[in-house]
């Protein structure tokens, strides 16, 4: 099994339940996670049997910066179907989503949500 993770990638995105969330923006943190059970990559040393990460980063950017969506779930998921059509072989695909500006009356870091999707074999 091979794990593939890109950590803290930052982008400026218009998500959020509220209308002014959506028209202001705000900074998204973005960690994606991809399994592959087949060890293909490792033997044969072929990126097309691996992970593309510029190309995990590409599809993260396009989705967080061209799109809105009021649930971070929402855009999670989004994400994540988008990394499994790209890498078929991709079994499994993790995206968290920490937004830092929330409007929760009192002090805390970030909101963060977790979607994990699989490939349908």
């Amino acid at each position: 099994m091979i794990k593939v993770g890109i950590k803290n990638m930052m982008f400026y995105g218009f998500h959020g339940y509220y209308e002014y969330e959506r028209e202001q923006g705000q900074k998204f943190f973005f960690d994606v996670e991809l399994i592959i059970t087949d060890d293909k990559a490792v033997e044969t040393d072929n990126l097309n049997e691996g992970v593309d990460t510029a190309r995990v980063y590409d599809i993260v950017r396009d989705v967080s910066e061209n799109q809105r969506f009021h649930l971070l779930a929402a855009l999670g998921g989004h994400i994540a179907d988008k990394l499994l059509a790209k890498f078929p072989h991709v079994d499994e695909a993790t995206v968290h989503i920490r937004k830092p500006s929330v409007p929760i009356a009192g002090p805390i870091d970030y909101v963060e949500v977790e979607v994990t999707r699989k490939q349908n074999h």
